[in-house]
């Protein structure tokens, strides 16, 4: 297999970069749901013509969380469609975005066709795709896919094993999964059940919880030590206010702000040491062709 650089070199092109984090909705702050329709569950109407306006726009990444079984007392039906089945389409709707995984719950889906559909979007996107992964945190979803949320960590080790073509001593000679030239990035999302130590050397990347900067400059210590310069990811979930002398004002996972308080937020992100910001902007009370826009012109010449 191919060493996974060139995915991760575009990702950190640069002191930051920025992308963002499907679904490309503000549903849960929008008034005009429809009934029927429960929260969490986005509208994916305008999905198509989002990630195209993202991709023009040049933001670096966009990512996609994989939540197999929608559960309404969770809440978060994440862009609703099958993670590898949606990343095809986003491949042959965008020319230049990476398409990130955040994260592939790995002990819920069977490892050797996780590989080959990895290597398969990997390929067809001409190495675009960031695997992010993880162990899961949802306990109600396991006993429907017949597996134990208690071993999951175990069952996280064994389908990295797979992945990175570390168990093919399974396979019968001549036999193999295609395509084989590639294999993308493995990036954590969180520890996955496993220590500091395994993660930073098993994976290409982390994929990190928002916080604030100095939560950042806390957990990229820790990053450095156990991984070296491997990327560093996060996310803040993002309400951008017309306003663009508006100051910060804090929520859960992230902020609302005017566009001039955001970039100062994510300047001192980077002098933490991040190297990379997703927008999740499903609190975003403006619309999103607008915001994205904004972001755009006046937020990623400063970054990218």
């Amino acid at each position: 297999m191919i060493s996974p650089t060139r995915p991760l070199d575009r990702l950190t092109q640069g002191p930051l970069t920025l992308g963002v984090e499907l679904p490309l909705d503000n549903d849960w702050v929008r008034t005009d749901r429809a009934p029927s329709t429960p929260f969490g569950v986005p509208d994916m109407r305008a999905h198509a013509e989002l990630i195209g306006q993202v991709d023009r726009l040049g933001f670096r990444a966009a990512w996609l969380r994989d939540v197999p079984l929608f559960d309404p007392a969770f809440g978060d039906a994440g862009q609703v469609f099958e993670l590898f089945t949606y990343l095809g389409y986003l491949a042959s709707h965008t020319d230049n975005l990476l398409l990130g995984t955040a994260a592939a719950v790995l002990p819920l889906r069977q490892p050797w066709l996780v590989r080959k559909a990895a290597a398969s979007v990997q390929a067809l996107s001409e190495d675009r795709l960031l695997l992010g992964v993880a162990s899961g945190d949802r306990p109600a979803e396991y006993p429907l896919f017949g597996e134990e949320f208690a071993t999951r960590g175990a069952a996280f080790r064994h389908a990295v094993d797979v992945i990175k073509g570390q168990a093919d001593d399974a396979l019968s000679e001549g036999q193999a999964i295609l395509p084989a030239a590639t294999r993308p990035p493995l990036l954590s999302a969180g520890l996955s059940q496993q220590t500091p130590e395994w993660i930073g050397r098993e994976m290409d990347g982390w994929l990190a919880y928002p916080g604030t900067p100095e939560d950042h400059i806390r957990r990229v210590a820790l990053w450095r030590q156990v991984a070296g310069d491997k990327p560093y990811v996060s996310f803040i979930h993002l309400n951008l206010e017309e306003d663009p002398h508006a100051p910060v004002r804090r929520h859960r996972f992230g902020l609302s702000s005017g566009r001039l308080a955001l970039m100062e937020e994510l300047s001192a992100m980077q002098d933490a040491g991040v190297n990379h910001i997703g927008f999740h902007l499903r609190r975003n009370r403006r619309p999103l062709t607008e915001t994205l826009e904004e972001l755009g012109r006046e937020v990623l010449p400063h970054f990218s």
